[in-house]
């Protein structure tokens, strides 16, 4: 039997855009509107009433604004997922915005690219925030969006739920700016962090590091901060170009039991992140990238950490392109921004 479709409650009270919204939901035959409304207070009512799956919500709304209503909404209709749509771009606002508990964050000046990727994110329960949330600010802004990341996976626990990510860069200023983030902040709160890139990335990460004014040669030493050239590390697993299981599992968990001397044994205080895989892709052999993202995920599995992967668009061209980028974000559990008008041409 074919899926229910995904009920969905719109709340903007600006009717062009509203209509723009619906437009693009009613493009989509999995989607049916459940209802609309213009203000924060009446959008809190049809939530209790329709009890929709996904709910698109303006922030700048009369009556209640839409932090307030989705945190109401949060009580109401606990099982709604809560994508934002919202002109709103300073840093804070989009924290305040998540920490409601939303599945994503769409500025409205993306919505004409980002917000199927971003609907289709968070009905798979995903997170998505568009691509100028985090372009549009400094490393500062982007080290508090990403704190929320980081720290979401402090309470994960071996075999238990785990975090994925990937995320899509248009190029490598903004790949640069990620890991920067994701790194920067986890070692910030006392964490390890294992970085496996490029040897031109590992050199740009660190100085990036030390700019932001961590002190690297100390987590070096301590052995919080462990960066691998990605070509030798992935020389070390794969036999006639595929990743053998057996080689992986060894050399993954000789990399975090060496990691975990640094935090006491706890496995769930590292994070790792960079670019196995995206090698992989680049070179063409896109089933042994695959290969590589399900032995990763496996790990976050088994031993409550966060992954991040990051991916550069220019290889996502074409019929092609499009299939493999469904493939890698189907091996995720968060898909962070991406510019989904590169990847349809």
């Amino acid at each position: 039997m074919p899926a229910s479709p995904v009920r969905v409650l719109v709340v903007e009270d600006h009717p062009q855009f509203r209509r723009f919204l619906i437009l693009a939901l009613q493009s989509r035959p999995e989607l049916q509107i459940a209802s609309e409304a213009d203000d924060g207070a009446e959008a809190v009512r049809k939530a209790h009433e329709f009890q929709p799956g996904l709910i698109l919500l303006d922030i700048g709304l009369p009556t209640l604004n839409g932090i307030e209503a989705a945190k109401q909404i949060r009580n109401l209709s606990p099982h709604s997922k809560i994508l934002f749509v919202s002109q709103e771009s300073s840093p804070e606002m989009v924290e305040a915005a998540l920490q409601t508990g939303a599945q994503g964050y769409v500025l409205k000046i993306d919505a004409g690219v980002d917000l199927i990727a971003a609907i289709d994110a968070a009905i798979q329960g995903k997170r998505y925030l568009s691509r100028s949330v985090a372009r549009n600010g400094s490393m500062s802004s982007l080290m508090q969006v990403s704190a929320e990341r980081v720290e979401a996976s402090a309470t994960l626990s071996p075999n238990g739920a785990h975090r994925h990510e990937v995320g899509f860069y248009s190029d490598d200023r903004s790949l640069m700016d990620g890991y920067t983030a994701f790194v920067g902040t986890s070692l910030r709160n006392g964490k390890a962090a294992i970085f496996v890139g490029s040897e031109a990335h590992c050199e740009k990460l660190l100085l990036r590091l030390q700019a932001y004014g961590l002190d690297m040669t100390a987590a070096i030493e301590q052995g919080r901060y462990v960066a691998l050239n990605n070509s030798e590390t992935v020389a070390e697993f794969t036999i006639n170009g595929m990743p053998d299981r057996v080689l992986f599992a060894k050399a993954a968990d000789g990399l975090l039991a060496k990691a975990a001397e640094s935090v006491s044994g706890d496995r769930t205080r590292i994070v790792a992140c960079g670019e196995i895989a995206p090698l992989l892709w680049e070179r063409g052999d896109l089933e042994a990238a695959l290969r590589v993202e399900e032995l990763w995920d496996g790990v976050a599995q088994a031993n409550g950490i966060q992954i991040f992967c990051g991916y550069s668009l220019a290889r996502f061209h074409g019929q092609d392109g499009s299939r493999a980028f469904e493939r890698i974000c189907d091996l995720h559990s968060d898909v962070l921004p991406v510019d989904a008008s590169l990847i349809r041409q």
